[in-house]
């Protein structure tokens, strides 16, 4: 009887011991989301992400940080290919690609109600008029 009371106790602590201790930082960007897309301008001076993962910067601890790593260019993929198509589908309904850069943030993000995951690093999230596409700027300076 005394070890199925010392197994109860012991459940119980370990129990107790077990709930959610980690808390989400106010800073952090994970679950958050955005409508926020700005007017791609090709003449400015800025670098358009190529979604590359590059997790081979340093092996010794490539294996703890790829994720990290690997998280900007899979969300920026994820989201170029929802805006992808949603154009696509704008396009078909409608014969024609968006007109501009109001039409597109009207027709296809607010119309649809689409909320784009904020990026890390401070990344953005523009819209290419001319190849109706959307295309992620690297913030200057910006490494991964």
């Amino acid at each position: 009887m005394q070890k199925n009371i010392a197994a109860a106790c012991l459940f119980a602590i370990c129990l107790a011991g077990c709930e959610d201790q980690t808390k989400k930082s106010p800073n952090s960007i994970i679950g958050k989301t955005t409508q926020d897309v700005g007017k791609f301008d090709p003449n400015a001076k800025q670098e358009v992400s190529d979604q590359k993962i590059d997790a081979t910067k340093d092996p010794i601890t490539a294996p703890i940080t790829a994720p990290l790593i690997a998280y900007g260019p899979i969300t920026e993929k994820a989201a170029i290919a929802s805006i992808t198509h949603a154009v696509n589908l704008y396009n078909a309904e409608n014969g024609r690609y968006p007109k501009d850069y109001d039409e597109f943030m009207n027709e296809i993000i607010k119309k649809n109600n689409i909320r784009l995951p904020v990026l890390p690093f401070g990344a953005k999230y523009q819209y290419d008029e001319a190849n109706h596409q959307l295309v992620v700027v690297k913030a200057e300076g910006q490494q991964p």
